[in-house]
């Protein structure tokens, strides 16, 4: 039983302290810095959506105001919409943005297909539906096309919270600083594991077809390119914003389906875990491990708990972490007095272990396409200006 407690510490340790400062000292003391500079390219802005009616007037105004002089196009791509999304695409008369209306819903890979296959930039933009792309992001992200290693590049992504419960809260503020920070580092060294979906861009003759079906298409994507021997890389002066859920029980669906989309994208692209995919380590450290960690918690518990009917040292570990989970799930509920700030945070630890638990039972035993396990709600858009986002990001 000691062994299972100080194996499984080890483990835990490791994915959420350990593999980071790796990564920040291999960041730190062998950077791979990029060159970056004017880029004239035209590019295609592509988007996926599926009844998005409610805020589809708005992105198409936002994606029109984007830099002429390099936007040659927008491609909307409505994918089995039945809200009006269609309807209202056949209304656009701008002459640079491209509507493509698929009767059927064959899921948001399919579409982004459908969007690649008719653009004609030399470099493709990803948006979706509720992303604000800041003025001069665009420019900055085109700018580390200059270095020809670069394959692919994301912004950075500003989360609006406003409106969110404490454990949504937590997701988007002290999970997701951590989460770039890690992403920092790994396209410091080398390239990150995966993008944020709304906001990035590859090269055209790089793009790679996206299997049908796939989930994480903002990890496929990159990956395949690091593939082909280029980086993936990311621009901390592309601001863009996005709001996700504001309710916690919205929050663990989004993150069961994206970690039920791990599972899924070793299945359907199996070569990255050889060696073909050089950020094998990152990969195993930072994504896999997190789907595994949720199991070594429980160890931890029920060792610890079976060692503490013979000792005292052993029953205040025990304690001690049954202390921490019940917080967890208690501020889940209720807003605990003194000791709200860590609560929320134990409470999206929670969330973010449970949703690895449901993950891989809805990649197991889901029926049907995968992309269906989760429709997105309508997600406020509102956001705050974004100097105080800066300040908070």
């Amino acid at each position: 039983m000691k062994a299972a407690f100080w194996v499984s510490l080890a483990v835990v340790a490791y994915t959420y302290v350990g593999y980071p400062m790796i990564m920040f000292l291999l960041a730190r003391f062998s950077s791979r810095p990029w060159r970056r500079g004017q880029v004239e390219a035209s590019v295609s802005v592509i988007m996926a959506v599926h009844n998005g009616a409610h805020l589809l007037r708005g992105q198409i105004d936002h994606l029109a105001s984007l830099d002429p002089s390099c936007v040659r196009e927008v491609i909307i791509v409505s994918d089995g919409s039945n809200d009006g999304t269609a309807e209202m695409l056949a209304e656009v008369n701008d002459p640079r943005i491209r509507t493509i209306i698929l009767k059927e819903q064959g899921g948001k890979a399919a579409a982004l297909n459908e969007g690649i296959q008719g653009a004609s930039g030399e470099v493709l933009l990803f948006v979706d539906i509720r992303p604000k792309v800041a003025p001069g992001a665009l420019t900055a992200l085109l700018s580390n096309f200059a270095d020809p290693t670069v394959g692919c590049v994301a912004g950075e992504l500003l989360l609006n919270s406003d409106g969110h419960d404490a454990a949504a809260s937590a997701v988007s503020g002290v999970y997701w600083r951590y989460e770039q920070w890690i992403r920092n580092c790994e396209a410091a060294w080398d390239s990150p594991v995966g993008v944020y979906g709304g906001f990035y861009a590859v090269r055209r003759e790089l793009a790679t077809a996206f299997p049908q079906g796939i989930i994480l298409d903002d990890m496929f994507q990159p990956l395949a390119i690091l593939r082909q021997g280029y980086r993936s890389v990311l621009d901390r002066t592309a601001f863009v914003t996005d709001t996700w859920p504001g309710k916690v029980a919205g929050e663990f669906q989004r993150k069961v389906r994206t970690l039920a989309g791990n599972y899924q994208l070793i299945s359907l692209a199996p070569w990255i875990l050889s060696f073909r995919n050089r950020v094998l380590f990152q990969l195993v450290s930072h994504k896999l491990l997190r789907l595994v960690v949720p199991y070594f918690f429980i160890v931890m518990l029920v060792s610890s708990t079976w060692l503490g009917f013979d000792s005292m040292a052993w029953r205040a570990i025990a304690a001690l972490q049954w202390i921490f989970w019940g917080a967890a799930a208690l501020a889940l509920r209720v807003r605990l007095p003194v000791i709200h700030r860590f609560a929320a945070a134990a409470s999206a630890l929670l969330v973010l272990n449970a949703a690895a638990v449901a993950g891989l039972y809805k990649f197991l035993f889901t029926t049907g396409p995968l992309w269906k396990i989760w429709s997105v709600g309508r997600a406020s858009d509102a956001s705050v200006p974004l100097e105080a986002r800066r300040g908070r990001a």
